[in-house]
């Protein structure tokens, strides 16, 4: 299985918050729907290919819709939090690593992970490894503490 992972972000919550915010995202939905005029034009239209709900997120792809839902065997309380595609061509599994900090604050890193044949992950890795980060980069601005 092929690994994408982002450089670490620093996200400014606790680890058992953040943790449970990130298994839950129909917090996630509820926020964007609280916060919907807030929210760019651009951004709206990547939200509209995207639905939350209590334990799976769900992304209109060019495939058809993929479905992340929860591995909850795999998510470790506190450290780590797994999706896992469900009805894929290919196996995926969306990870978020966490690391808690002494200042309360937790260490990210985003990590998509694929079982990719070798022709097509030299066509999509620079892409890959430019979505993990961009994820990354995504899980620090989101205010957990005020989900």
């Amino acid at each position: 299985m092929e690994s994408f992972k982002s450089s670490p972000h620093a996200i400014a919550c606790d680890a058992a918050t953040v943790y449970s915010k990130l298994t839950n995202p129909s917090l996630i939905q509820q926020q964007i729907e609280a916060n919907a005029d807030k929210i760019d034009d651009e951004a709206k239209r990547h939200l509209d290919t995207v639905k939350f709900t209590q334990d799976s997120i769900s992304i209109a792809s060019p495939m058809g819709e993929v479905t992340l839902a929860l591995d909850h065997e795999a998510s470790v309380d506190g450290q780590r939090v797994v999706y896992t595609a469900s009805q894929s061509p290919i196996p995926i599994n969306m990870v978020i690593n966490l690391e808690a900090q002494p200042d309360a604050t937790t260490m990210s890193t985003a990590e998509l992970q694929l079982n990719l044949p070798f022709f097509m992950r030299k066509m999509v890795e620079g892409q890959l490894q430019e979505g993990a980060e961009r994820f990354g980069q995504l899980l620090a601005r989101i205010p957990f503490d005020r989900l």
